[in-house]
């Protein structure tokens, strides 16, 4: 998995794997979801993140 945020263009992109992205759909205003030929996820990109959230360049990693 890759956490990628881009302050220019105010987007936070993660990326969950390496498969082609076949799709691209807008679940909801200003967030996209990326989808592979199988239907899995492969990315979600999150727009205007600055005003979606409260910190988009800190992450925080928890293995339970």
């Amino acid at each position: 998995m890759k956490v990628k945020y881009d302050k220019e263009a105010d987007v936070l992109y993660i990326q969950l794997s390496d498969a082609p992205i076949a799709e691209s759909d807008e679940d909801r205003k200003g967030i996209i979801l990326d989808y592979a030929n199988d239907g899995k996820i492969v990315a979600i990109e999150i727009l205007n993140a600055s005003k979606n959230m409260p910190q988009p360049t800190k992450v925080e990693y928890e293995v339970a």
